[in-house]
């Protein structure tokens, strides 16, 4: 491999250990009281063309609403801390923990294909970094704590609905074991945000590995800013993979890090029925993390060019379209990179296009041994599995059945017919039925083994669109019971919970929900 340049060095100032403890407030003349958590925020070190500084706004009356206390304890805070009252104060920025170092991230992004050179925050803030006691970095982000310099002409406020949105299926999207942002508090803000309609103004609390997205390099990028890139770039492998951070080929390797984190994270996306909805170059995570859960939804009846987001007009962020827009943000995150080395080789061009066949190749081999885990197949892929996947995938559209369901209900069919009633008795589906317990029989595991494998990976519950608009029309009713019940739930996809049966059906045709939406 080709050597390149190397990483421009970062300020001497600048260090990934940790500061001096900051767990006391201290009183002159009284004990000291232990803080909630420890920042340390390295982001905040860098120079300001990262960000901006920023205060959020003040609200009349914050209410807390949700608080993830498991989340929290995870994050170092100790039970009791603060009662709900501060914690509302402190979750609607209205006051500031000790070592909290607001500001808002400069990023741009590529988004519906279309580039805008100045995105940024603009309804949202970085707290600061909080070091867990095992020593793992996260950052503690509002969103909907009002205007930044990046909000142009919007009021970075957000509605209820949208942060009881973020809230419910970022962690379900955890307990369903895939890498996600999560959200750590949610608050009403006792104040209304104008939209369509006066909504309740409400405030959400994202934890997450970092908010570096591909967007962030093309900020840097558009401006040939190099030498920011560069600082950026080492950065990020520093605070996410500092395996890499001694090799000569590190920008390399960065892209393949992120690209592996990509493929992992979307073909588990796919798998489960995910569709985001908005993948565009700001909402992609170089720490491989879900983020924006905007117009996003697990769907119902399977379709292979299924979309939800309401102003995806043409499906480019459909179901089936998600890997082939994953290797497209890739590439641009690629030509960021590029930058850093003599684009004038063929070589390096080559190099990064390998990388990108490569994670094609990678991507078609994950999303097919993923699908095949949900049929029960978990030995050696064979010729014949793929098309065997795809009868069982057009069945299900042809009948419009549900994809959640369905695949749950196939495992009571292992080495039995079971009430083949549940699935209709058509041509498709008999075609399908003898190769598939043919294939299972070759695998020579007991039927139980079998069965334990799909219910392993296909969940009973998912956070239904429908569900979710109860929860949320309950909410402006200042009903908050649906949420923390739908949030209990969710926490156990994978188990029976036969008395809350209701979470795990389909929608009635009047129930359907057909759009989702950013709520900006």
């Amino acid at each position: 491999m080709r050597r390149t340049a190397g990483l421009c060095n970062l300020p001497a100032s600048f260090t990934f250990g940790v500061w001096p403890r900051q767990w006391f407030n201290a009183q002159p003349g009284k004990r000291e009281k232990k803080a909630v958590f420890q920042f340390d925020n390295t982001y905040a070190r860098l120079p300001e063309k990262f960000f901006t500084r920023v205060k959020p706004a003040r609200v009349p009356k914050p209410e807390l609403i949700g608080w993830n206390l498991e989340l929290a304890q995870q994050l170092g805070a100790q039970p009791g801390s603060l009662p709900d009252e501060e914690l509302a104060e402190v979750f609607t920025g209205q006051k500031l923990l000790p070592g909290s170092d607001p500001i808002a991230l400069a990023y741009a992004g590529h988004q519906f294909g279309q580039f805008v050179h100045q995105l940024g925050d603009g309804r949202a803030l970085l707290l600061g970094e909080v070091v867990t006691p095992s020593g793992r970095r996260h950052d503690l982000q509002l969103k909907g704590s009002g205007k930044t310099v990046y909000s142009r002409n919007g009021d970075g406020k957000a509605p209820l609905g949208p942060v009881l949105r973020e809230y419910i299926v970022s962690e379900a999207m955890h307990r369903l074991g895939l890498p996600t942002t999560r959200s750590l508090a949610a608050a009403t803000t006792g104040e209304p945000v104008y939209r369509e309609r006066a909504l309740p103004g409400a405030i959400l609390t994202r934890v997450a590995a970092s908010h570096i997205r591909v967007g962030t390099f093309e900020y840097f990028a558009v401006r040939g800013d190099l030498e920011n890139i560069k600082r950026l770039l080492q950065y990020s492998i520093q605070r996410h993979y500092p395996e890499i951070q001694n090799d000569s080929e590190a920008w390399l390797l960065f892209f393949q890090k992120v690209g592996e984190a990509q493929v992992e994270l979307v073909t588990g996306w796919m798998a489960l029925g995910f569709i985001h909805g908005v993948m565009n170059t700001d909402n992609m995570s170089i720490a491989g993390e879900t983020i924006d859960f905007g117009p996003c939804a697990f769907m119902d009846h399977f379709r292979f060019d299924k979309v939800f987001s309401s102003i995806d007009q043409f499906g480019r962020y459909s179901y089936s379209n998600q890997p082939q827009i994953t290797l497209w943000n890739l590439s641009r995150l690629g030509d960021c990179l590029l930058l850093l080395t003599d684009q004038t080789s063929r070589e390096t061009a080559k190099l990064l296009n390998d990388e990108l066949d490569s994670l094609s190749a990678l991507f078609e081999r994950r999303l097919t041994a993923k699908m095949l885990t949900k049929l029960g197949i978990t030995k050696d892929v064979e010729p014949g599995d793929r098309a065997l996947l795809f009868k069982w995938l057009r069945y299900m559209e042809s009948e419009q059945l549900d994809y959640t369901l369905s695949f749950r209900n196939l495992a009571n069919f292992v080495e039995s017919d079971g009430d083949l009633n549940i699935f209709p008795r058509t041509s498709a589906f008999q075609e399908f039925y003898p190769l598939w317990q043919k294939r299972l029989g070759s695998q020579h595991l007991g039927a139980e083994t079998i069965r334990g494998a799909m219910n392993g990976v296909n969940p009973v519950f998912i956070p239904r669109n429908h569900k979710i608009e109860q929860v949320i029309e309950a909410g402006l009713q200042g009903d908050f019971s649906l949420f923390h019940e739908m949030n209990e739930v969710l926490k156990k996809p994978y188990e029976e919970q036969e008395e809350f049966s209701g979470y795990k059906s389909a929608p009635q045709p009047e129930q359907v929900v057909r759009a989702t939406f950013c709520g900006t």
